[in-house]
């Protein structure tokens, strides 16, 4: 599992002496890596230990060079994304997109289309107004100036619950937007209902705006079978929204992506499949599974369990896949730079030489990912609540060491 070509062992090898090098200029001469000092860094009066997993491995040579209960089923706060991201990019592959389509039902008759217009949304969480207008521009030069029916809103793609399963009732519309198939991105709804019809009523005014009059007045419903397809859009390549997920940590962008890959490969737009799709791909992965537990993308549930090992694996898997480890590894917030990681590990010996996935909820605090190409780690730790700035703290000490190393 933790074999290596000879190609790349010699580009982390380069890589892990260009890290030395600068850790030597700055000032610190690089130390072999110690578990007891790491266990020294993890520590915090703060944090329970016993609800506290951790593990870093040796991606040169695959030994464990800290482990601390690496299988204990912890929640992951948005270090659940990883998982997303690592069975979307595999499953769907980078260059996916998503799409929206419009459709006619009815007659063209001259310059008026005699019926409605569907605007009919297979799950795109980037969608927004310049996509509505591109639209109606393709919609206009099929020569339409009137429509006599209306402008149809279609979700059927997902199912309609808005919230996932161990959500705080608080969530919906704070942490994330209402979960549909046709939603605006950056429009609020006026209702935790109303984001298909919200979208109905945008497109309706981008029609409008491209000279094509509507006639009736914008509702949600239906397409039926037998319809003419009059537009498409496509969304930005699946890599460019993964990395604005992780780099962000957008939970409306996460569970999305779940949906999908319930809608994709198990025929259901749901989260629930789209879960056990997850967890199907980790087992194919060699993800060790024992104590894991999907339930959303964005780690917002109260149910979801990871473990420092599953996690540590699971970036071993993505590092290794030549078919996704760019967009993934691109994905990833990095140190002192970009993301949530922007305002972290700022030190010289961390800054630029650090990528990972944070996660902060009430009850967890997590932190995985790499350290200069030589090693793959995960922290999760949990509370009632969490001390958010000791686990931090903690969190960024031990990733120094391994820095330093």
């Amino acid at each position: 599992m933790y074999r290596r070509s000879v190609a790349l062992v010699f580009v982390v090898g380069a890589l892990g002496a260009v890290g030395t090098s600068g850790a030597a200029a700055g000032g610190s001469e690089a130390q072999p890596v110690s578990a007891e000092k790491l266990a020294q860094a993890l520590a915090s009066p703060a944090v329970d230990p016993r609800r506290t997993g951790a593990l870093a491995v040796d991606l040169e040579t695959g030994r464990v060079v800290y482990e601390r209960n690496a299988s204990l089923a912890l929640a992951p706060a948005s270090a659940e994304k990883l998982a997303i991201a690592f069975a979307a990019l595999r499953l769907l592959g980078p260059s996916y997109r998503f799409r929206t389509e419009v459709s006619g039902f009815g007659a063209l008759s001259g310059k008026v289309w005699r019926g409605d217009l569907f605007l009919v949304g297979h799950g795109d969480p980037t969608l927004g107004r310049a996509d509505l207008d591109a639209l109606a521009a393709q919609v206009r030069s099929f020569g339409i100036r009137r429509v006599t029916g209306a402008v149809v809103g279609d979700e059927r793609h997902f199912d309609n619950l808005r919230a996932v399963r161990g959500w705080k009732p608080s969530f919906l519309g704070n942490e994330s937007h209402p979960l549909s198939a046709l939603a605006l991105a950056g429009v609020p709804a006026a209702s935790a209902n109303g984001s298909t019809a919200s979208a109905a009523s945008s497109f309706t005014a981008a029609l409008e705006r491209r000279g094509v009059a509507i006639v009736g007045r914008p509702r949600t419903g239906r397409a039926p079978a037998d319809i003419l397809p009059l537009a498409v859009d496509f969304s930005r390549a699946l890599s460019r929204i993964v990395l604005e997920m992780n780099r962000e940590s957008d939970n409306f962008l996460a569970e999305m992506l779940l949906k999908e890959l319930g809608a994709a490969l198990a025929g259901s737009g749901t989260s629930a499949a789209g879960a056990a799709v997850v967890r199907g791909a980790l087992l194919d992965a060699d993800v060790p599974v024992a104590g894991v537990r999907i339930v959303d993308g964005s780690g917002l549930s109260l149910l979801d369990r990871l473990t420092a090992r599953a996690l540590v694996e699971l970036l071993r898997a993505a590092e290794l896949d030549p078919k996704i480890r760019d967009a993934f590894m691109a994905s990833l917030p990095v140190a002192g730079v970009s993301g949530t990681l922007r305002n972290r590990l700022q030190k010289r010996v961390t800054r630029g030489r650090v990528r990972a996935k944070t996660g902060t909820t009430s009850g967890a605090s997590a932190l995985a990912g790499f350290v200069k190409d030589r090693y793959a780690f995960a922290i999760l730790q949990n509370g009632s609540p969490v001390s958010y700035w000791s686990a931090r703290l903690a969190q960024d000490r031990f990733v120094t060491v391994l820095a330093r190393s």
